[in-house]
């Protein structure tokens, strides 16, 4: 194989020079740039003719020369969008202002995390006081009208999480209580047989759908709270009944199903929003890529192991249907809806999941960061900015495909302020 960087080594010397780090998924190959000088250090006789005119390498280590000029590229995308977003701020502070604190929720949440910008920058402090306008007396964070009140305070607990202010403790815990509060489960006259049980839905009275529970899940999950809060186990009963995996789902709906990816609802006889499929000669719901990562990464939240039945099929159904150039699964004309939604949780799950490279099921190995910021790269705009074109469920918004898209590419490369890798 060739050398990606194109120094030429001794064979003897790569192997007891490559450090641990460079052989271990994930690892940023820092070394790389530190070979000239050790070339320099070595022995002249060392240097010669004989030595071969490539540096055999692992596949790790090619990986890792990749990952590293990837980052870069990535922190570039989200340095681009971040000033996308500062510059298209309304005078309020907000982002799509007019459609509640959820977009600039996101957008506030992406700059927090954007190394050039910070929890500290002024238009940054702006976004958050806008999301804070809309904390209600009860605890959540949601617009005047009430009926997305999971989705934005979800967010809005994300978005809070990320500013790491001790001051921001007791809003935190507010945010995380209205969260519970709202989850369908005793309180609201549900018992575990239920098909609601354990779900979040939009608003009040409103039926439970896997994106609002994973979007809750995933809020918890950033602000900390702890893995035995029965929040967790009650969302899991849910998330298993929008697995279609008639073998872990007690409900109809996936009786003698083995496609083992998930749909939006279980609830009212279950949804799809990719419709249905004839598997056999019989019809059932369809899985798709958004709700299928989306379930995945919850899984993982509510901390099941990775050998786990219900985890194995996710990941399976990931590995059959592999692919960023649309939502996978989805009919033909639909394919380009939710693909930023669905990016953000391709990359949230995957981080979750932790391995660099996902082999799919013929075999091809998927470096999943590098691709996506590959192909993240390809969609940006001029300005900086992402939007999707198949404009449902708002992503004909910019302020929030731009925010999914440096979401997306954040969980791939995470960085601190200063630019500091996160642990």
């Amino acid at each position: 194989m060739s050398n990606p960087v194109g120094w030429a080594l001794p064979t003897s010397f790569v192997w007891w020079a490559l450090p641990t780090r460079v052989l271990l998924p994930r690892a940023r190959l820092r070394f790389w740039w530190a070979v000239p000088t050790l070339l320099a250090a070595l022995p002249a006789a060392a240097q010669t003719t004989s030595m071969p005119a490539t540096l055999p390498t692992t596949r790790a280590a090619q990986l890792a020369a990749r990952d590293h000029e990837m980052e870069t590229e990535a922190h570039r995308l989200t340095a681009r969008g971040a000033k996308y977003l500062l510059a298209a701020q309304e005078a309020d502070g907000g982002w799509a202002g007019e459609t509640g604190p959820g977009v600039t929720a996101l957008a506030s949440k992406a700059l927090i995390q954007e190394p050039t910008v910070g929890p500290n920058h002024p238009g940054v402090r702006r976004g958050t006081e806008f999301v804070f306008q809309h904390q209600r007396e009860d605890g959540g964070v949601y617009s005047a009208e009430g009926l997305l009140k999971n989705y934005e305070t979800s967010v809005a607990l994300s978005m809070l999480a990320m500013l790491k202010e001790p001051k921001y403790a007791r809003r935190v815990a507010a945010l995380q209580k209205f969260l519970k509060d709202n989850q369908w489960d005793e309180g609201e006259g549900k018992s575990p047989d239920d098909s609601f049980y354990g779900g979040a839905g939009y608003g009040p009275g409103k039926r439970p759908d896997l994106s609002n529970t994973q979007m809750m899940l995933e809020a918890l999950q950033d602000s900390g709270l702890p893995k035995d809060d029965p929040a967790y186990q009650k969302a899991l009963i849910f998330i298993a009944r929008c697995q279609m995996l008639g073998e872990t789902n007690d409900q109809p709906l996936a009786k003698g199903s083995t496609a083992g990816g998930f749909i939006y609802s279980p609830a009212g006889g279950g949804e799809s929003k990719a419709e249905t499929v004839d598997v056999e000669g019989r019809t059932e719901l369809r899985c798709y890529g958004s709700m299928t990562y989306a379930g995945f990464k919850s899984l993982l939240y509510a901390g099941l192991k990775r050998d786990d039945r219900r985890v194995r099929a996710a990941f399976d159904w990931i590995r059959r249907h592999w692919t960023l150039d649309h939502n996978p699964n989805m009919p033909d004309a639909r394919s380009k809806e939710g693909l930023f939604y669905f990016y953000h949780v391709f990359g949230r799950a995957l981080a979750a999941w932790g391995e660099p490279v996902i082999t799919d099921q013929t075999g091809r190995e998927h470096p999943w960061r590098h691709e996506l910021v590959e192909h993240l790269a390809r969609l940006q705009k001029s300005d900086g900015s992402w939007v999707n074109d198949a404009d449902r469920w708002m992503e004909g918004l910019p302020a929030l495909t731009t925010a999914y898209a440096m979401l997306a590419l954040q969980a791939a490369y995470p960085l601190e302020a200063g630019g500091r890798p996160v642990p």
